[in-house]
């Protein structure tokens, strides 16, 4: 996602070089001579300069908190530096590295969907077209901590990363819940491929932006060269393949790209949260398909693991935090490595607005204000589950076309519910229940606003089951 700063009184002044890192460091030394010092470390130094682009700067963050962070204590100040350095019409972007999108948006409009990637049917003799891996360099081995609950998936990855195609680990099939690394993972092992094989191509997306770009391709009458275009990898990463269930024209897709890679010995690497065979809705042959190599899972980090995964990360922010401080988060934030990352965030956030010095004070308000906050990471995978719990519904019902009463109401108050708990875009949310169209959502959400407007019994339905799935979380 790329989100465009609002304009500022512009500076008048010629821009002092096209290259991207040199406006950034002038850049940068207006900045520090402006914000405190732990500001200027935790804000601005992890910031990295992509390009320059008809007077748009457009540079990288690790998450959007960095950009609503930014944007609320210092757009004045940014805007004004970027004017200085570049010139009047000067503008910034940013590019939000962990989401891998690629559209620009500005402030206040829906983001577009990500593009279909560069498409060519072109003989092996040609030489192939370049095309975007969307792969996120911050991804690497060197950043990942090893543990006891990712040691073999990790082994696995890094002997892949060295000869990708020639293990036995074709394909690698790495498993886990929310916030273990498995993303970090599967990217890395991209990473390093293109560092020892620059020629190679590879390719990183997750299994519903495969799912979006078939049907384009459907709608457009591309679906060869759709097809061709994934067959041409060497080594093709896909995340999230249970959004496949159920969609079984994609499954088939997939499964013919499958054995094409496959016998030519190029490199399959796929995340899930569930081993293949849990993936219940999934094409049997696929499922035989995913086992042929190596299945890994990733559990959540051990004790010793999150106070290690604290350190890297906190001198990543060129921050020292006593033993004292690592422990008690460590203690008390234990269910992935996200939310580590998210409390030390955080922490160093609570610091910068108060001037305060990091202590141990100030990291128990935030643990206790991350433990307040943890209803926002609701899933729709959960919200899912716990409506089916609820109402004696079977899950998969829910993502297939079955039209009996009780299971068209459960899927409509998991949607609702959807909609009203998370961030997640209409189309993410029509996706997960089947790959119906945003429509599809929108009519679910208004069509239960106006039946519990009637129906006080269903309300109370709601309300109840509402209100289970945000005291879980809390």
């Amino acid at each position: 996602m790329l989100i465009t700063m609002n304009q500022a009184e512009p500076f008048a002044q010629e821009a002092v070089s096209s290259d991207p890192k040199i406006i950034w460091k002038e850049c940068l030394k207006v900045i520090k001579e402006n914000v405190p010092f732990i500001t200027y470390n935790t804000w601005f130094l992890p910031i990295k300069p992509l390009y320059l682009e008809n007077l748009t700067l457009k540079i990288q963050v690790p998450n959007n908190f960095f950009i609503e962070w930014i944007d609320e204590h210092y757009n004045t100040l940014i805007n004004k530096t970027i004017r200085q350095i570049i010139g009047a019409e000067a503008k910034l972007a940013y590019v939000i590295s962990e989401e891998n999108e690629i559209p620009e948006i500005e402030l206040g409009k829906e983001a577009p969907e990500k593009p279909e990637p560069v498409i060519k049917n072109v003989p092996e003799t040609e030489q192939k077209p370049p095309f975007e891996s969307y792969l996120n360099n911050r991804y690497t081995f060197d950043n990942f901590i090893k543990g006891e609950g990712n040691q073999l998936a990790r082994a696995a990855a890094i002997a892949i990363g060295d000869n990708p195609g020639e293990t036995s680990f074709n394909p690698l099939f790495i498993y886990g819940g929310v916030g273990l690394g498995k993303t970090h993972l599967i990217q890395a092992i991209g990473n390093k491929i293109l560092s020892n094989f620059p020629h190679k191509r590879v390719i990183y997306l997750s299994s519903d932006i495969f799912t979006v770009e078939f049907v384009e391709a459907i709608q457009s009458n591309k679906v060869n060269e759709f097809s061709n275009f994934y067959k041409s990898m060497d080594a093709l990463i896909i995340d999230d393949i249970q959004f496949l269930i159920n969609k079984e024209k994609t499954q088939d897709l997939f499964f013919h790209i499958f054995n094409t890679l496959h016998q030519s010995g190029k490199q399959i690497i796929l995340s899930s949260d569930k081993p293949p065979k849990d993936l219940k809705g999934l094409n049997e042959r696929l499922i035989s398909r995913f086992q042929w190599g190596l299945t890994a899972d990733v559990q959540p980090p051990d004790f010793e693991t999150r106070i290690a995964i604290l350190k890297k990360k906190s001198e990543n922010y060129g921050i020292s935090l006593s033993p004292e401080i690592l422990e008690y988060i460590a203690i008390n934030i234990t269910s992935n490595i996200r939310e580590l990352e998210g409390c030390l965030i955080k922490l160093l956030a609570n610091a910068s607005l108060s001037s305060k010095e990091i202590n141990i004070e100030l990291a128990k308000k935030t643990v206790r204000e991350i433990a307040t906050d943890r209803k926002v990471n609701i899933s729709i995978e959960y919200i899912t589950k716990i409506v089916c719990e609820t109402l004696n519904v079977e899950e998969d019902k829910l993502r297939d076309k079955n039209r009996k009463k009780e299971v068209v109401q459960a899927r409509m108050i998991a949607m609702y519910l959807s909609k009203k708990l998370t961030k997640s875009s209409l189309k993410t949310i029509g996706l997960h229940f089947g790959g119906r169209d945003h429509s599809t959502v929108i009519h679910a959400f208004t069509s239960m606003e106006q039946l519990m407007d009637e129906d006080q019994t269903l309300k109370e339905t709601v309300d109840s089951i509402k209100n289970k799935i945000e005291m879980s979380v809390s």
